[in-house]
C-alpha cells in the first residue's frame, strides 16, 4: 500500500465548508500541521476564526468524515481544533491568504494606526440610556474571555462611567508605564474607565472636546498590548464620543442594545443610521430585558413582544438575541460579579452567552467579507 500524501489528506478537507464564510477549510487557510505516522494515523488542526465557534463540534466530525470517505488508507483520523480570531483589519489593506484568516497573526492595520495589536474594536450601543447597555457590554466581554479570547473593556461613557462598579474596583486606580497608563484585570478582562482616574463623586461636566480628547487617550496613551476584542461602552445616544471613536479608529463593528418597548426602538433608529453614515459595519442588535420569565417558566413580555428582533428584521441588522429581565444581572452589576461568573446558569447568563457567541460569529463573517476574496 503506498504511503498517504499530504495532497489526499487535503483533497479530502476541500470537500468540508466552514457553514458561516461558506467556503471550504482549506481555500480559507485553516487547516494546518498534517501529519501522517508509519501506521497510517492521519493526524491535523483546524484553526477557527474564533474560540467562541458555535459549530466546533459540527466542523471536527465533518473533517473526519471527509478523510475517512476519500482516504481509504488512513488507519485513524485525530483533528486538533484551535482558533486564531481573525482582524477587522485585514480590509484596510494587507495581505490576507485565502480570506480573512490568514491576518490573525497580528500584523493587522498600519503601522501609524492606534491600537495596531487589536483585532476587533467593537463598539456598544444604544439609542437611549436605561437599556442595560453597559451591562451587556460588561458580561460580553467576561462571556468571550471566558472562550479564551484576549478582550479588552473601555468604559467610553464619560458622563456615567459604570465599569469600576460593575467590576468591584472602585478604589483602584491604574498604575502608569512610562507615559501610558496599565489597564486594569479582572475576570480575565482589560479594564480603562474615567472612573478609575477620576473621584466617583465628581460628577462629570464635560463639553464635547474634552471628552473626545479623553477617548483619544484611552486609545493612544493606554497598554492595550495585542488583544482579540476591545469592546467600547459608548455613551447612549449620538454625539461627539461616538464620533470621535469612529474617526480615531478602525471600528470592526458596532452593537445596538434596545428594550422591547417602540420609544426605544425610534431612538434605535438614530443610532443605526449614524453607524451607517460612518461606514460601520453594524453586528447586530441585542433585546434586553426582553420578557420575564416566571416560576412555572412561562414568559411575561412586560414591554412588549419581539419589537427588537421586528426592528432588526426592517432594518436589515442581524438579531444577536433576546435576554430576560433577572434580578441576578442588575444584583452582579451592583456586587461587581458580572452575572455570568456569579450565576452562570441563570437564564439570563445563558441568553448573554449566546449573544456573546454570536457576536464573536457575526465578527468572523463581516471581517471575511471586507477581506475575503
Amino acid at each position: 500500500m503506498s504511503t498517504i500524501q499530504e495532497e489526499e489528506i487535503l483533497r479530502a478537507l476541500s470537500t468540508v465548508q466552514e457553514p458561516d464564510l461558506k467556503k471550504d477549510l482549506v481555500t480559507l487557510g485553516m487547516i494546518e500541521d498534517i501529519a501522517v505516522d508509519a501506521a497510517r494515523n492521519v493526524s491535523f488542526t483546524v484553526v477557527l476564526t474564533t474560540p467562541a465557534c458555535p459549530m466546533k463540534a459540527q466542523i471536527k466530525e465533518a473533517c473526519v468524515n471527509a478523510v475517512r470517505a476519500n482516504v481509504p488508507d488512513a488507519a485513524s483520523v485525530e483533528v486538533n481544533m484551535t482558533s486564531k480570531v481573525t482582524s477587522s483589519c485585514s480590509h484596510h489593506g494587507g495581505n490576507h491568504h485565502g480570506g480573512a484568516h490568514h491576518h490573525a497573526e497580528g500584523h493587522t492595520c498600519s503601522h501609524n494606526q492606534p491600537l495596531k495589536e487589536v483585532k476587533n474594536i467593537i463598539a456598544v450601543a444604544s439609542g437611549k440610556g436605561g437599556v442595560g447597555k453597559s451591562t451587556f457590554a460588561v458580561n460580553l466581554a467576561v462571556s468571550l474571555a471566558q472562550t479564551g479570547a484576549k478582550v479588552g473593556l473601555i468604559d467610553a461613557d464619560l458622563y456615567g462611567p459604570s465599569i469600576p462598579t460593575m467590576f468591584g474596583l472602585l478604589d483602584t486606580k491604574p498604575e502608569l508605564s512610562g507615559k501610558n497608563l496599565v489597564p486594569l484585570e479582572k475576570y480575565g478582562v482589560k479594564l480603562m474607565s474615567i472612573g478609575f482616574l477620576v473621584d466617583p463623586e465628581t460628577a462629570l461636566v464635560w463639553r464635547g472636546p474634552m471628552a473626545s480628547s479623553a477617548i483619544r487617550q484611552f486609545i493612544n496613551e493606554v497598554e492595550w498590548k495585542d488583544l482579540d476584542y476591545l469592546i467600547f461602552d459608548l455613551p447612549p445616544g449620538t454625539g461627539d464620543i461616538q464620533l470621535t471613536l469612529a474617526q480615531t479608529v478602525p471600528l470592526g463593528g458596532a452593537i445596538i442594545v434596545t428594550t422591547p418597548q417602540d420609544v426605544a426602538l425610534a431612538d434605535v433608529s438614530k443610532a443605526v443610521s449614524m453607524f451607517r453614515k460612518l461606514d460601520v459595519p453594524l453586528l447586530g442588535l441585542v433585546e434586553n430585558m426582553s420578557y420575564y420569565e416566571l416560576p412555572d417558566g412561562t414568559k411575561d413580555y412586560i414591554f412588549g413582544h419581539h419589537g427588537g428582533e421586528i426592528f432588526a428584521r426592517t432594518h436589515s441588522l442581524a438579531f444577536l438575541g433576546s435576554i430576560p429581565i433577572d434580578r441576578s444581572v442588575r444584583e452582579g452589576g451592583d456586587s461587581g460579579v458580572p452575572c455570568v461568573i456569579a450565576h452562570p446558569d441563570s437564564s439570563s447568563s445563558q441568553a448573554v452567552k449566546r449573544a456573546s457567541m454570536e457576536v464573536a460569529r457575526r465578527v468572523s463573517i463581516t471581517n471575511a467579507e471586507l477581506g475575503g476574496e
